[in-house]
């Protein structure tokens, strides 16, 4: 049902492209210098770090298996709506899409497993279809998951935005949306979409952050409380169960911001602030406000991690109007006021 992308990299099996391919940080550090090689990087670094290995995207079986993904595919896409099919995928992203939706290049990748319950829905429909909106760069290529992404990794399916899905209503048995709707521009009307392709019956798994730090892919623009997640979603939405599980549990947000703030320091401020004790942390921030460690964070940090940020701004005057004599003209004809 599925085929592997990529795999733990190790002595016997390491390979210089592929090891690249899946790590673009050390790719990037090669060719500027820092590294000698994806192999010198493996060698002191990937085999502590578990680095993982992909396969090139002109992998002979995986080309086989899109195809006969996107055949299945194409009677599920909308009429009348452009798109090109001469890149291993169905492409609806278009420069008017880019512009209307803030859709930007970035080197950002996303790459995050399927957990235990995605795999029991995948298992569930493994003679249907589920729609990933938002897949990500997968490491494995499910034949009956549709990989939808603003990005043309070699795992994409179909490139376009949430907001305006190119799939005829009541297309999937599934819908997923894993850590996808912070990102997009108008997550109500991509909430709407997604019940639009779901099948009457069908199933939806959708995650959403709400105290995690800002991370751009490429624009992260909304966390959500469970209220709000649940706000997202019209009546024709059943919620089964809403649960915080073992992977999004607050310890995870809790090391996040610490890591993240620690990173945002360096000398004595970075040594102060790894040195606070836990009970130190309970008094109030306003005790703090003065220290190193507060005060150097930079910019960027403060609003990586802000408690809120704050907005100003004003009103802009309407433009003048072009022809002042028309408006002069429509004034004089006007009724006069009872």
């Amino acid at each position: 049902m599925g085929l592997v992308i990529d795999s733990l990299a190790t002595e016997e099996t390491f390979d210089e492209s592929a090891y690249l391919a899946a790590n673009p940080d050390v790719a990037a550090a090669v060719k500027r210098g820092i590294v000698e090689s994806g192999r010198k990087h493996f060698e002191v670094f990937g085999t502590k770090e578990r680095r993982r290995q992909r396969a090139s995207s002109g992998n002979g079986l995986l080309v086989a298996e899109k195809a006969k993904k996107l055949a299945r595919i194409q009677p599920l896409l909308r009429k009348r709506v452009p798109y090109a099919s001469d890149k291993g995928y169905f492409d609806f992203l278009t420069p008017e899409l880019r512009a209307r939706f803030t859709i930007i290049d970035t080197d950002a990748v996303s790459n995050n497993e399927y957990d235990s319950y995605a795999m029991d829905l995948i298992e569930k429909h493994r003679d249907g279809l589920i729609l990933d909106c938002g897949a990500g760069r997968r490491s494995v290529y499910f034949d009956n998951v549709v990989n939808f992404e603003i990005v043309d990794y070699d795992t994409t399916d179909v490139r376009g935005v949430g907001e305006m899905l190119p799939f005829i209503d009541n297309s999937f048995d599934a819908v997923f949306s894993l850590a996808v709707l912070e990102h997009v521009k108008d997550p109500f009307t991509c909430a709407r979409e997604i019940v639009r392709v779901l099948k009457p019956g069908g199933d939806l798994m959708c995650a959403v952050p709400l105290l995690q730090p800002v991370h751009g892919y490429p624009n992260h623009y909304y966390n959500m409380t469970a209220q709000g997640l649940q706000n997202l979603f019209p009546e024709q939405i059943a919620i089964d169960r809403h649960e915080v599980y073992s992977t999004v549990l607050p310890i995870w947000s809790l090391t996040w911001i610490i890591r993240n703030w620690a990173d945002g320091l360096t000398g004595p401020a970075k040594q102060e602030f790894l040195n606070l004790r836990m009970a130190e942390l309970l008094d109030g921030g306003d005790q703090y406000l003065d220290r190193s460690f507060v005060r150097e964070l930079s910019t960027e940090k403060n609003f990586e991690l802000a408690s809120a940020t704050v907005l100003f701004g004003h009103k802009t005057f309407p433009p003048p109007p072009q022809d002042d004599w028309v408006h002069r003209l429509l004034g004089f004809f006007r009724p006069a006021p009872r």
